[in-house]
């Protein structure tokens, strides 16, 4: 049997004491960079940091520091991140697998949330999916993604800009709009694939092809996929606003509950997608068949035509010396008239049918 790619993954962590940091993953990007963005109402210094260790440095200021890390693949700059915030080895752990399924941790002391970030790529058609990762401490938020790229430029530009309350609001008001960017983008991707489902259907009915059929079979796989991520969020945003964690302030729950609102409309659709997957599938089953049913429907009328015919001229190959016919002066030409107008009433008596 054919080992999966999870499986091989997972195998690399087997047998190892929990809590032992192994990068699960492909790893998309040479080397890791560190941006850290520290604010409050009146102020915000914004920078990208070479070692981890100038981060530590904002641990025991007043503001909001927001500390986002590109790239899971450096071991030893997450054990330091884990050793100066003081967070469990087994959190560590999750956040270098990135076959994590979408989870919710209270770890007292901080929040730590595992979820997926959808994108969709225009050139390629496909959708990406990457993990990330974002602990809530008091006063501070540090975001772990795969690689350089993501959903929350708007929220840069508006901490940058100072727009609306994100920089009069707290750590935890932060973790909320981190949820909401990757919440929302979700909408965008399942409309680049409602928009793929429409052409196919579309594009199906006139002119069915195997090529159609593969696409089809892809669209359902990557609904499997999106399901897998959107699902288990669900269950995540519901704990995180029920949580009666301190570092949640009662205000942001508000906030809370509008994501969980979108996280349903997102699954919504989403097992409406599916539901048109399925029909586009029965679709070209039956474009198919009535292709076939089409072809078999002419092969029978031409079949039915000369049954007649061939039953006329297998009378006259019989080797009978005595037949009239054969000695008659019109009878090739006789023949070929009882033959023409049989096809003619046959094509008619069709027509008046409607089998043609």
């Amino acid at each position: 049997m054919k080992t999966n790619k999870t499986s091989r993954k997972h195998s690399r962590t087997a047998g190892l004491v929990p809590g032992t940091l192994v990068h699960v993953g492909e790893r998309k990007m040479d080397s890791v960079r560190i941006t850290v963005i520290d604010y409050d109402e009146n102020n915000l210094t914004e920078k990208q940091v070479a070692n981890v260790e100038e981060c530590f440095g904002f641990k025991t200021t007043p503001t909001v520091t927001w500390i986002n890390i590109d790239g899971l693949h450096d071991i030893d700059l997450v054990e330091k991140i884990g050793k100066n915030y003081e967070v469990h080895p087994l959190i560590l752990e999750d956040i270098v697998n990135t076959t994590q399924r979408p989870k919710f941790e209270n770890m007292d002391t901080y929040i730590f949330i595992v979820l997926k970030m959808l994108t969709y790529n225009d050139e390629q058609g496909t959708i990406q999916s990457e993990q990330v990762s974002i602990i809530l401490g008091r006063g501070v938020v540090i975001s772990f993604q795969e690689c350089v790229g993501d959903v929350f430029e708007n929220i840069r530009d508006r901490l940058r800009k100072a727009k609306g309350r994100i920089r009069s609001m707290g750590a935890d008001y932060l973790m909320y709009t981190l949820l909401d960017a990757v919440v929302d983008n979700y909408f965008t991707v399942l409309e680049k694939l409602g928009e793929r489902i429409e052409d196919l259907e579309e594009r199906l009915v006139s002119n069915p092809t195997e090529q159609m059929l593969r696409q089809i079979h892809k669209i359902k796989r990557e609904l499997i996929s999106l399901r897998k991520s959107v699902w288990p969020l669900r269950e995540v945003i519901s704990s995180l606003e029920r949580s009666e964690s301190s570092l949640i302030k009662k205000a942001t729950g508000v906030y809370l509950r509008d994501v969980y609102d979108h996280t349903i409309q997102v699954i919504d659709t989403l097992e409406s997608f599916r539901d048109m997957a399925s029909g586009v599938l029965d679709i070209y089953l039956s474009s198919i068949s009535n292709r076939m049913n089409a072809v078999m429907k002419v092969l029978t009328v031409i079949a039915t035509l000369f049954i007649p015919l061939t039953f006329i001229v297998g009378i006259y190959g019989m080797n009978f010396k005595y037949m009239p016919e054969l000695e008659w002066k019109w009878g090739y030409l006789t023949v070929w008239l009882i033959m023409i107008a049989v096809i003619i009433v046959m094509l008619t008596y069709f027509r008046k049918k409607k089998w043609l």
